[in-house]
């Protein structure tokens, strides 16, 4: 399979998510690229990747989760999604570290009251045009001890694919093993 990984706030397509995935799954690629910071420049680039590489699994953790939502027709896994960031940004601006290295170099990025109103704007259309399929294709993974987000009871408003795992909001290597990894596979019989 082809497989996306969005990650979340502060992060990168070099994380240890990233990393552990491909361990996990060397027969299938994963692709896995540094988000834009720009809200509609990120989507825009995951529904381009996703048309050119014919992606057939997107997961999304955190963030990443909430970008994962939006790729409406394509198989995905929300992993503790963050609907709501651009509450959690506006407590955060400023100039913040990226917990993982970028491949431009980049070692910050700025948070910024229009940039957490990009964001808004963004989630306010979120859970729009949810087709039968769509609804069908999409899963939520959520962690028993997540002090970061939150966002079950609003996934479910919308969604049935509802799991939950013993962990907090970032994925360990557990998580991916024991929780992760057997959604994938169910994932992968249905393809």
């Amino acid at each position: 399979m082809k497989i996306l990984y969005i990650h979340g706030l502060s992060s990168s397509g070099s994380s240890s998510t990233a990393s552990r995935l491909r361990e996990l799954l060397p027969q299938d690629t994963i692709i896995s690229p540094d988000l834009p910071i720009n809200p509609q420049e990120a989507l825009n680039m995951l529904l381009l990747l996703c048309k050119e590489e014919q992606i057939d699994l997107a997961i999304g953790t955190s963030m990443g989760g909430m970008f994962a939502q939006k790729l409406r027709g394509y198989r995905k896994i929300l992993v503790n999604p963050a609907f709501h960031v651009s509450q959690s940004m506006r407590n955060k601006i400023g100039i913040n570290p990226f917990f993982s290295n970028q491949v431009d170099g980049a070692t910050e990025f700025e948070i910024t009251p229009e940039l957490c109103n990009l964001y808004e704007i963004l989630e306010s259309e979120q859970f729009k045009v949810l087709t039968q399929n769509e609804l069908n294709i999409t899963h939520g993974l959520f962690a028993t001890n997540d002090n970061i987000v939150n966002c079950g009871e609003e996934y479910l408003q919308f969604y049935d694919n509802y799991y939950t795992f013993e962990g907090e909001h970032r994925l360990s290597l557990d998580n991916l093993k024991n929780d992760v990894i057997p959604l994938i596979e169910k994932i992968r019989t249905q393809i």
